[in-house]
């Protein structure tokens, strides 16, 4: 097994290129997009009605880019209604891979205040269990695979679809029904068993300021990825809060360079273990 760590600086020198690239990137000049218009697209699917954002590498991306792979991001509670989620994804596609977010609140995300009178945060996450959010993610596997002819799939996940993340990488699925390689950025309600049966690598970035993982409970789930004996990688970026690495203040600068790594950190790790995208400007 292989435990591997990456210090921010680290992160940022090994992407000096990414970072600073001279491109135009729907007015951003990096290729994470934190402001702009999305360029994606919608799909419902026939079959289930699920919505898929749809978002893929420029037309006039280099050949090297890998046609068999695809992520999967899987959303905070604020879903498709978020442009922070969509330009998120789009920066993915950007990194040269197809890259799909599911709707897993079937139209009825999160408000972006959750102090929007009548809004229940309790109820809201009961009625979006598992039971509710994994078909909708299994469908879009089943998409990927079978309509598109991707044979390698990623997960990203940020906040409340961290924990879907670990749950596709569960040893009990087969191989068709899972995927083979997760990034994780401020897990959330995630369980222990949830963690100890994964069968396939996972790089985890926690906030130090994080109301909904304590950091005991962050050194519980370190001494848990231990135990699978799968290669991980976990990063802690201080000042920061649960959502950073979706939705930070980006006005913020440090706000903006905790961000900014924990995508490059998601962006290394696909790259090592699902295939390399695209690193440069085109």
């Amino acid at each position: 097994m292989r435990t591997v760590t990456l210090s921010l600086l680290a992160a940022l020198a090994a992407f000096t290129d990414l970072g600073h690239a001279a491109c135009p990137v729907g007015g951003d000049t990096s290729i994470l997009a934190n402001t702009g218009t999305p360029i994606g697209t919608t799909k419902v699917l026939d079959d289930t009605g699920i919505t898929l954002y749809i978002t893929g590498p420029p037309l006039h991306f280099p050949a090297n880019v890998h046609p068999d792979t695809a992520i999967i991001y899987l959303s905070d509670i604020f879903g498709l209604d978020s442009p922070a989620n969509l330009l998120l994804a789009d920066s993915f596609a950007r990194a040269g891979y197809l890259t799909v977010v599911p709707d897993l609140f079937s139209g009825s995300p999160a408000p972006s205040d959750l102090n929007t009178p009548g809004f229940n945060l309790t109820e809201f996450l009961s009625e979006h269990s598992p039971s509710a959010t994994d078909p909708i993610i299994a469908s879009t596997i089943s998409f990927l695979r079978s309509s598109l002819g991707v044979t390698r799939i990623g997960a990203a996940g940020y906040c409340f679809g961290g924990r879907s993340a670990f749950r596709f990488l569960d040893d009990t699925l087969s191989p068709e029904e899972r995927v083979d390689v997760a990034f994780v950025a401020i897990p959330s309600l995630l369980e222990d068993d949830e963690v100890l049966e994964i069968d396939g690598p996972v790089s985890v970035a926690f906030a130090d300021n994080d109301a909904l993982v304590s950091a005991d409970r962050r050194a519980e789930i370190e001494a848990l990825l231990l135990e699978t004996e799968q290669e991980y990688m976990v990063s802690l970026y201080s000042g920061t809060v649960h959502g950073f690495a979706s939705s930070a203040d980006v006005s913020d600068r440090e706000l903006r360079f905790a961000k900014e790594s924990a995508f490059l950190q998601a962006i290394r790790w696909f790259e090592e273990f699902l295939g390399r995208g695209f690193s440069g400007c085109w």
